[in-house]
This record gives structure tokens, C-alpha cells and sequence, in this order.
């Protein structure tokens, strides 16, 4: 731990920041272990197979499931006083995922493909989980280092300028991991010191149902960071509900259109911004905007105004200037150079102006 301190400085009090401590509470107890991972109690909530509508049972086991985690939280009941049941919440949640997949609309593209029969459409990724690779990830946000991340392939975007082409475009093959394998590498690295596990990719969406099976298995206390584009369906932000300590999502264009041309979605920006909606009303937030050259007016302007009118108590803002023209990005002539000093000055001066909550 001594090392990963030296590497990043700045993660040593992150979580002692006040602007940390008052958007994410509890992904803080929760990294600290004075708190329960959600899929945890998740594991608690007695799930009772039926052949009903699966969909009205889990809306009413969601009840269930927050009503179990405010006793928890307010000390008024321990998660080791309940009897884990044969089957459970998260049982539910991996039984509708697997049927979402028969015609797959886990993502707004909604190919309506039969991934269970490993059919594939626009992610690429079929019936089996394909891992690019798993560490100690220390290039993340201050409170989010030293994270575990694991990058899977596939992605529901197909965006021009993509720094993580190879994995997200299938450049590279992936290898197959069990959810049992993967489960115990979670567990270690949790002793290693990591804060948290951090599923990316590519995009985690298309690998949900390994994700779930995976969680079902680990028995490590660490919080879950769902590192993603934010493109998903409302059917995956009901299964994501009650899995997830943490979203930690990308939020790029403040328009359809410009998400349509360079990303190849549909209704990017009304997508986005419904499902920020949706997580801010039960799960911690830290929202990642890249800006982009000669996009400010059209696309970040926009976006920080939607989170200041929307979303803004919920969620810390992390302004990245990260970008380079990398992939494809040499064909499209307005993004085809770095940021300017002057677009991160104007993006900046934009996000105080609304008083956001943010970083850089």
C-alpha cells in the first residue's frame, strides 16, 4: 500500500475530502468496511422461483431489499443476523438478465439478437465472458484508487475517437474467464488493498450476466463501480439497482446528433441523460466529461447544464482533459487535434459558474 500512496499522492486523504464525504457517503463506509456492498444484501433478499411476472416480483423485492438496507445502515439490524435463502435478489437479477439476452436489449441499440445461442450484434460480444485484462488500476479519480479493474471486451458505442479502440473494437481477441475464477481475483486484490472493483471495458453492459454470476460467488466486502458509457437500457438500470455502490459514468455529448455522428447511437443525449436520472435517484455518482476540441458549446456547455438543473446535488463532475486524437479521429476534421488551453479555461469557468461539484 506504501507504493500505491508513493504512485498517487493525492488518493492518500481523497476520501477526507468534504466534497467526497458529502456526495459519497456511503461508497466510503462501504470502502472503509463500515458499510455492506449491495450485492451482499442483495444475496439476502429470498428470492421464491415462480412462473408469475418476474418483473412485479422484483419491483417488490427491490422494496424489500431497501427497506432490509436502511435497518442495516441505521445499525438496526446486522446482514450476518439474516439467513442467506436458497435463492435470492440477485438470483432474480440473473435469471431476467438471461432473458433480456434471448433478445437482447441490455443497450438502447437493442439488436434483439439471441446472445444465449452466442448470436451477436452491434457489441460484438456472444454467450461467453471475455476479459482484455484485471489489475490494480492506480490512473483513476483520487477516490477511486487503487481500484480493480477489469476491462471487458466489447462496447455499445462505436466511438471515432476511442483511446481504448483495441478492446472496445474486438483489435484484440479477449480471453474466457469463469465467474468462479474471476470471483477470486476480486477477493485478492480486495486484500492487495484495492478500494473497490471497477467494471469497464469496452463496456460492461454486454457482460452483465457474468458480472452477476461473478458477484454471486465472491465473497470479498468491496464496493461496485459500474465505469461506463451510460448508453444502457431501462430494463439493465432495474438490474444494476441494488448491484451497484458507485456509478462512475461518461457522459459525452449534449446533443443526439453529434452522438449519432461520432459514436454511430441513436438519441445518445436523451438516453444519457434519462439514465442519470434514474441512478441519481438511488446510487452514488461521479460523472466523467471529456471534452472535446471544438465542442463546447454543443456538447459540454450542454451536458454541465443538464447536471446543474438535474442531477447536480447527487454527483461529482470530473472535466477531463485527456483527450488526443486517437482510432479513427484523423477523419473528422473538428477532432482531429488536442484540447486547447483555452477550451479547458472556458469548460472549467462554465462548471463554477453553476456551481458544480467538480474535478479536474
Amino acid at each position: 500500500m506504501l507504493e500505491v500512496y508513493i504512485l498517487r499522492p493525492d488518493a492518500i486523504k481523497a476520501l477526507d475530502n468534504d466534497k467526497i464525504k458529502r456526495i459519497l457517503p456511503r461508497y466510503i463506509k462501504v470502502v472503509n468496511g463500515q458499510a455492506i456492498a449491495k450485492f451482499q444484501l442483495a444475496k439476502k433478499i429470498e428470492f421464491k422461483p415462480t412462473k408469475n411476472n418476474l418483473w412485479k416480483l422484483h419491483e417488490k423485492l427491490m422494496k424489500k431489499f431497501y427497506e432490509t438496507k436502511e435497518k442495516i445502515d441505521n445499525g438496526q439490524l446486522k446482514l450476518d443476523d439474516i439467513k442467506k435463502p436458497k435463492y435470492s435478489l440477485l438470483d432474480l437479477k440473473i435469471e431476467l438478465t438471461g432473458q433480456i439476452m434471448t433478445s437482447c436489449e441490455l443497450c438502447e441499440n437493442k439488436c434483439h439478437v439471441n446472445r444465449m445461442k452466442n448470436e451477436v450484434g452491434s457489441c460484438k460480444v456472444g454467450n461467453d465472458c471475455l476479459l482484455s485484462s484485471e489489475f490494480i488500476h492506480m490512473g483513476e479519480e483520487p477516490h477511486i484508487v487503487p481500484s480493480h479493474t477489469i476491462f471487458f471486451m466489447g462496447c455499445t458505442l462505436h466511438c471515432q475517437y476511442c483511446q481504448n479502440w483495441s478492446i472496445s473494437q474486438w483489435f484484440e481477441s479477449g480471453y474466457k474467464i469463469s465467474p468462479e475464477e474471476l470471483a477470486i481475483r476480486i477477493e485478492r486484490r480486495r486484500k492487495e488493498g484495492a478500494r473497490n472493483v471497477n467494471f469497464v471495458g469496452g463496456e460492461p453492459t454486454p457482460s452483465l450476466l457474468w458480472i452477476l454470476k461473478t458477484l454471486k460467488v465472491c465473497e470479498a466486502n468491496i464496493p461496485v463501480i459500474w465505469n461506463s458509457n451510460f448508453y444502457m437500457s431501462e430494463k439493465t438500470m432495474k438490474i444494476l439497482d441494488g448491484t451497484v455502490d458507485m456509478h462512475l459514468s461518461d457522459f459525452k455529448y449534449g446533443n443526439n446528433e453529434c452522438g449519432l455522428r461520432l459514436s454511430k447511437v441513436k438519441n445518445y443525449f436523451d438516453v444519457c441523460s434519462r439514465n442519470h436520472s434514474i441512478a441519481a435517484k438511488s446510487t452514488e455518482i461521479t460523472i466523467r466529461h471529456l471534452v472535446l476540441p471544438n465542442h463546447i458549446d454543443c456538447c459540454t456547455k450542454p451536458v454541465l447544464k443538464w447536471i446543474a438543473e438535474n442531477i447536480r446535488e447527487k454527483s461529482i463532475v470530473n472535466i477531463m482533459n485527456q483527450y488526443r486524437p486517437e482510432f479513427r479521429a484523423y477523419e473528422y476534421p473538428d477532432i482531429n487535434r488536442s484540447v486547447k488551453r483555452e477550451e479547458m479555461e472556458e469548460a472549467i469557468n462554465y462548471a463554477k459558474g453553476l456551481n458544480i461539484d467538480y474535478i479536474t
